[in-house]
């Protein structure tokens, strides 16, 4: 479900078309300026983009980066402000000395005693993830340690003068530290390798490689917007790819039946198809239907589209249509009985589920398409939303806060039998099952956010749990949130998802 919101005459005029982004970027380096070797190590370093699969392979060597003096490989952007900077990292080979290290780092200076902070994983013995940073230049090395294992995942982020680090084994969750760093507003952040032997090279491979620009402080929800990057992901691996950008914000994709595209919604209102091997955009003639939100899902045999369309007094209406569009969508809900924000057709094709307002209240209902008859299946002063049909048509999986956090949820096809699936601190919302009806993935935000929202541009994680039950696994950590991945994404075979991230700043990497 969107959040209802006035729209302003002229909001949205330039979002109007579906364009891609303005990069600033050098090719060969990816999202990065330059490389260069930090205090003049004896052996060379290097950096090799591969754009095909977005990965950045960098060797170096170095004595070390501690006490006064750091030599290692370094591959930067000048970046002015706060930043997050994301990656997937592993060392290859076994390495020479156990205090090797990669990470993500911030400098003032490219000197060798510059002041810094950064997030350093330690590639051997003595097992060593740490926040490392210099408060002034020439300074002894400082360091908070996070944790004695070697993590796949690693987030740097600078708000304002103080840099957090989190880090993960991939499957898990974040664990974080902070540190007061003074540095200068504008400064060289990027990645680095650092051998610990002068005289060896090491080698490491950075994938999932995002530079983040959030919103600024006076950022007006669903008034101002910022960049938007749809990426698709290995479920199994974690290794995503950035398949498109735009400057503005694009929402909610869905994937075609026969994998060969992805449909998404801008913050316009309009449709748009992305062909994924052709790389082109269309739009898709909605006839009437010109105010979409990102409540949209395909039919289980891909032929049909629903949408929650805004008609009237701004009140959201459920149409459906040929997954190639129409120039006459069919209404199915009417807006005089309120809000209805669509989410899922039944096996069948007969039914739609939709979150509606009615009797002042947020409920799960269903609509039969042939003669318009509305079902209430939950009946709570609480919201529910965001309902799926299984595969088989035999359960409903949905989040709801009636705990008081917003977790997912499962009741039978007829509202009977309502249960909690998912049990931990965060805000689950978005549940969407695999073609095969294997796996469920979702939407986790944090815990302090308001658990009846799902807010724009926040760290959050999409996570992936067997349908029988058991323990999630976080299989991304992404900036986004409302629009990532509200509506069903899933590839035909089961084998990835799409979701969109955002950045104020748009690199096609």
């Amino acid at each position: 479900m969107k959040k209802i919101t006035t729209l302003l005459p002229g909001v949205f005029i330039s979002l109007l078309t579906f364009l891609p982004g303005v990069y600033s970027q050098q090719p060969k380096l990816g999202l990065f300026t330059d490389h260069a070797d930090i205090g003049n190590p004896i052996r060379h370093g290097s950096v090799i983009y591969d754009p095909q699969t977005q990965e950045y392979t960098m060797e170096g060597a170095g004595s070390n980066m501690w006490k006064s003096i750091d030599q290692f490989h370094f591959l930067w952007k000048k970046i002015k402000g706060d930043f997050i900077i994301t990656a997937t990292v592993r060392f290859i080979g076994k390495g020479v000395a156990g205090h090797r290290k990669i990470g993500i780092i911030a400098r003032d200076k490219l000197t060798t005693d510059s002041r810094y902070a950064d997030a350093c994983v330690h590639g051997g013995m003595p097992l060593l993830t740490s926040l490392q940073y210099r408060l002034s230049d020439g300074d002894t090395t400082g360091q908070v340690i996070i944790s004695s294992t070697h993590p796949t995942d690693i987030l740097f982020q600078r708000e304002g003068n103080l840099f957090t680090f989190s880090s993960a084994v991939f499957g898990e969750n974040y664990k974080t530290v902070t540190k007061e760093v003074q540095l200068n507003d504008e400064v060289y952040a990027g990645l680095f390798i650092c051998s610990h032997v002068d005289t060896v090279i090491e080698k490491a491979v950075f994938s999932n490689v995002r530079i983040i620009i959030p919103p600024k402080k006076d950022f007006r929800p669903y008034r101002d917007y910022i960049g938007s990057l749809l990426e698709i992901m290995d479920v199994q691996t974690g290794l995503r790819k950035i398949v498109h950008t735009d400057t503005g914000s694009i929402q909610g994709p869905n994937w075609t039946r026969d994998g060969k595209s992805l449909i998404v919604n801008s913050a316009a209102g309009l449709m748009y198809k992305f062909d994924i091997a052709g790389k082109s955009v269309s739009p898709i003639n909605t006839g009437s239907a010109i105010n979409n939100n990102n409540d949209h899902a395909l039919s289980f045999d891909g032929k049909m589209i629903g949408l929650s369309n805004y008609v009237g007094n701004h009140v959201s209406t459920i149409f459906i249509m040929p997954v190639n569009g129409s120039s006459h969508p069919l209404k199915i809900s009417s807006e005089d009985s309120g809000h209805s924000y669509f989410h899922s057709w039944s096996p069948d094709g007969k039914e739609l589920l939709f979150t509606g307002f009615r009797k002042n209240q947020y409920d799960i209902w269903s609509i039969n398409i042939a003669t318009k008859k509305e079902t209430q299946l939950t009946n709570l002063p609480t919201l529910d939303d965001g309902a799926e049909y299984s595969p088989d048509g035999k359960w409903i999986y949905f989040n709801s806060v009636r705990t008081g956090t917003m977790k997912i949820w499962r009741m039978k096809a007829d509202g009977g039998h309502q249960e909690q699936v998912t049990f931990d601190e965060y805000n689950d919302w978005f549940p969407h099952f695999s073609p095969d009806g294997k796996w469920i993935v979702y939407l986790s935000f944090p815990k302090e956010i308001d658990p009846t929202t799902h807010p724009f541009y926040q760290k959050v994680y999409l996570r992936l749990m067997p349908t029988n039950g058991g323990v999630p696994k976080t299989i991304a950590y992404i900036f986004g949130g409302q629009g990532t991945i509200n509506v069903p994404s899933w590839s035909p075979d089961s084998k990835k998802v799409a979701f969109v991230s955002n950045t104020a700043d748009v690199w096609m990497p």
